[in-house]
């Protein structure tokens, strides 16, 4: 199945790019973590296709093909905002799946920004309530190569392996990681996100205040929810857990054996499966809830 070129215009005048799968039926939007692009939900976006949805996979702003801000705006809200828009260019109704930054901003999205615009929420890896040190960690990696970059694919492999505690394989130019990447004019390749994006960043985009903001919207969040955590995750740990079960009770909340953070990417074939299970209950619950209602 070839991906359909998608572009949406944010508020402030900017270009979001990405790719379609499917003609018909409900609208799964997916949204990357930070430093990724699209191409990290490619298999599962096509096979939810497959099953009858219409995918959407977006280069966040600043990242992959997408525009970057020439303002430096990389702010959850600003991406809340831009999710919201998106999910009403696409008709409403939008079934959001997001890892990590693509989660945690569609949070205000959903609960006060474009309520009417989503059918359903599931967070990859990812709640407000995440542990700051692995947040600390994960930007430590982001701004380890951002000047110098790499000489080869092969080092840029290298250091994501030592990253992830996992031993260095040869990676093909087709590869996931070599979309991340870029060549510089010195020949060099660098990560195909704008660096601002991390320049600075100790807490990433959860300042104190709008962390304890986040807890507030997730309490008003009404759609179904789902928490898929990966076990070996460094951010949501058992006490960010136990966190997010007391702000929204009614959440479901799944673990992925031998995944850490990033979850599609250390346990595809489960999280295929727990996804496509989620969405399917939550399809046929309104469907249900819309047919009990057109009866009375």
């Amino acid at each position: 199945m070839r991906p359909e070129p998608i572009e949406f215009r944010t508020s402030d005048g900017l270009t979001i790019r990405g790719e379609a799968y499917g003609q018909a039926g409900p609208v799964v939007l997916f949204a990357h973590g930070a430093g990724q692009t699209r191409q990290s939900w490619r298999a599962v976006a096509r096979d939810q296709a497959a099953l009858g949805w219409r995918t959407v996979t977006l280069d966040l702003r600043g990242h992959g093909a997408s525009d970057w801000d020439p303002a430096g705006d990389y702010t959850l809200e600003r991406y809340a905002l831009d999710l919201a828009g998106i999910a009403r260019d696409l008709g409403g109704g939008v079934y959001h799946v997001g890892a990590s930054l693509g989660g945690n901003a569609a949070i205000p999205a959903l609960a006060r920004l474009a309520t009417d615009a989503f059918a359903a929420l599931v967070l990859v890896d990812v709640v407000p309530q995440v542990d700051m040190g692995g947040v600390a960690e994960v930007l430590g990696f982001m701004a380890e190569h951002l000047d110098e970059g790499f000489a080869d694919l092969d080092e840029a492999a290298a250091a994501v392996a030592r990253y992830r505690g996992q031993a260095p394989r040869k990676l093909g130019p087709t590869s996931g990681l070599a979309r991340m990447l870029k060549p510089r004019a010195d020949g060099r390749l660098v990560w195909h996100w704008d660096p601002r994006f991390v320049i600075g960043q100790r807490t990433g985009r959860l300042t104190p205040a709008y962390q304890a903001r986040l807890v507030e919207d997730l309490r008003s969040i009404r759609q179904p929810l789902l928490l898929l955590r990966g076990l070996a995750s460094n951010l949501v740990t058992d006490a960010a857990e136990a966190a997010f079960r007391a702000t929204v009770p009614l959440a479901q909340v799944w673990h992925v054996g031998g995944a850490g953070h990033m979850v599609v990417g250390d346990a595809n074939t489960q999280f295929a499966t727990d996804l496509d299970r989620f969405l399917a209950g939550v399809r046929v619950s309104l469907g249900e809830q819309e047919h009990e209602q057109a009866g009375r």
